[in-house]
C-alpha cells in the first residue's frame, strides 16, 4: 500500500483552469454520499475504533462537519473582499472537544450533509468573476481563488475518506 502523506505536509499547486470549477464543486457536493456509502455498513465498535491515538472513522466523519463553518467564513471573506481568507485552527480543538464518538454516525452524517448543501448552494450562485476574486490562504502564504479554495476542500475531504478505507481495512483483518 502506497503511504500517505499527512495533511499539513501537503503542497498545493493552484492551477486549474476556470472551466473546471463545476467539476471541483461536483467533488465537494459528492461528499456527503461517499461518506454514508462508506460508513453504511459498519458498526459501532468499528466506527469509534481509535488505531493508537488517531482519530476513529466516526471522528474522521465528525472533523469533516467541524470544518464546514470555515468554508462558509472563507466563502464570507471572498464575499467581503478581504485580503485575507480566515485561519483554520491548527490544533483541531472542535474535533478533539466534541467528543464525536459519542453522538451517532447518523446525526453526524445529516449534519454534515446539510452544512455541505448550503456551502455547495452557494458555490453554485457564484458568476465567473466571482470564482476568480482571489485573497491570501494564511497557512499557505499564497493567494488563492475561489476555485482554489473548492479544490482545497474536495482534497481534505478525499484526505479524510482514504483515511477513513484505510481504517477500514485495518480493522476488518
Amino acid at each position: 500500500m502506497v503511504g500517505r502523506t499527512e495533511w499539513i505536509k501537503r503542497q498545493f499547486a493552484f492551477e486549474l483552469p476556470l472551466w473546471m470549477y463545476p467539476n471541483v464543486v461536483e467533488r465537494v457536493r459528492g461528499t456527503p454520499a461517499r461518506l454514508e456509502d462508506l460508513t453504511r455498513s459498519l458498526t459501532g465498535e468499528i466506527l469509534t475504533r481509535r488505531d493508537g491515538d488517531k482519530w476513529s472513522i466516526q471522528e474522521q466523519a465528525g472533523h469533516l462537519l467541524d470544518l464546514e463553518g470555515l468554508g462558509m467564513k472563507r466563502l464570507d471573506d471572498f464575499e467581503a473582499g478581504r485580503e485575507t481568507l480566515s485561519a483554520a485552527d491548527m490544533e483541531n480543538r472542535r474535533t478533539h472537544e466534541a467528543n464525536h464518538n459519542a453522538d451517532t454516525i447518523e446525526n453526524i452524517l445529516a449534519a454534515f450533509r446539510k452544512e455541505r448543501m448550503e456551502f455547495v448552494r452557494r458555490l453554485d450562485a457564484y458568476d465567473e468573476g466571482f470564482v476568480q476574486r482571489m485573497a491570501l490562504h494564511p497557512r499557505l502564504n499564497v493567494r488563492i481563488r475561489v476555485l482554489d479554495l473548492t479544490f482545497f476542500i474536495a482534497e481534505h475531504d478525499d484526505h479524510h475518506l482514504a483515511r477513513i478505507s484505510e481504517l477500514m481495512r485495518l480493522f476488518a483483518g
